[in-house]
């Protein structure tokens, strides 16, 4: 039996993998089917070509040339039940003890025990936190929904990405009064070229006002205080939209006892060949193997992780 953690479209992969080769197994998801895709924007469309994210060969057709959110979770229902996969959704594991061969692994709802252990979580159920005063206020949200509720306040959004140029120009656009924060002297470089020309010139016009080389120092119930390069700024608050990104569960990875390279990005240890962690029969697979470089791995170049692990682990098998 393998267990694999996280049922994200790289999880899936790993499960029809494994089912091609009669390699019996189960995924484990803590909250729902491709659970980082259901938190994605209400109406975000992919950077990827539809045919980029597609798994176990199941066509995915999409309207425009790129998918939606809506979209790609109704393939990923199908891709799940095309393949009959056994997910167990809205358990979380809590504790992995045992070695290779023999693990034991505990969640929130049962107890199972497995040979090996595939771990998939990708990086997006984790939030980096700004750690100041106030971001516990029930108004900062760290997952952006739709602009609808935030239309005629003033948001501040954090951060100077892609997920931040987009969530500032749907707030404006939906009458919300946005003002942004970013640590840096310019928007990452990263933006989205056809993206970066609107979001500059509602800067530079004034209609979205930004603060650069700035950063949050503290959140209060009706304003924001900010560190800026002329001094400190206070400006009126309703809501604040943290931009920060997100990073793999490390609670999860130490837990495992997994050991990281000294890279800056906390990258967890694996063999490229086999995707093979530190700790024998636990392997990685999908954006979790990038660690803190969270633009390393995406679903496309990814999914080749489920076939090397299931040919490592059919090689395996044929020997015992």
């Amino acid at each position: 039996m393998v267990i694999i953690i996280g049922a994200g479209p790289i999880g899936l992969a790993c499960g029809i993998a494994l089912k091609k080769q009669n390699i019996p197994f189960i995924i484990i998801e803590k909250g729902c089917l491709v659970n980082s895709v259901f938190h994605y924007p209400t109406n975000m469309t992919f950077f990827s070509t539809s045919d980029r994210l597609e798994i176990g060969g199941v066509p995915f057709i999409s309207h425009g040339v790129k998918a939606t959110r809506r979209e790609a979770l109704e393939y990923y229902r199908r891709v799940k039940e095309a393949y009959k996969l056994p997910v167990k959704v809205y358990e979380e594991v809590h504790q992995v003890e045992g070695e290779d061969g023999r693990f034991t692994v505990k969640t929130d709802k049962a107890t199972y025990r497995a040979e090996k252990i595939i771990v998939s979580t990708g990086f997006y159920g984790i939030p980096h936190k700004m750690n100041v005063p106030g971001e516990e206020l029930p108004k900062v949200k760290h997952y952006y929904d739709e602009p609808h509720p935030y239309a005629g306040l003033n948001v501040l959004v954090v951060g100077g990405g892609n997920s931040a140029v987009d969530v500032a120009l749907e707030t404006y656009r939906c009458g919300s009064t946005v003002s942004m924060v970013v640590r840096e002297p310019d928007l990452k470089p990263g933006v989205k070229y056809w993206v970066r020309p609107d979001i500059e010139n509602r800067i530079r016009e004034g209609a979205i006002r930004c603060w650069f080389n700035s950063r949050v120092e503290e959140i209060r119930p009706d304003e924001v205080v900010l560190a800026t390069p002329g001094g400190e700024v206070r400006i009126p608050n309703d809501f604040v939209l943290a931009m920060t990104g997100y990073e793999p569960s490390y609670h999860l990875l130490e837990m495992l006892n997994l050991e990281f390279e000294d890279d800056g990005y906390r990258t967890p240890q694996f063999n490229p060949e086999t995707m093979e962690s530190s700790r024998k029969g636990v392997y990685l697979a999908g954006v979790v193997c990038g660690g803190l470089n969270t633009s390393k791995w995406f679903i496309e170049n990814s999914i080749v992780h489920a076939d090397t692990i299931a040919a490592h682990l059919e090689k395996v098998t044929e020997q015992v």
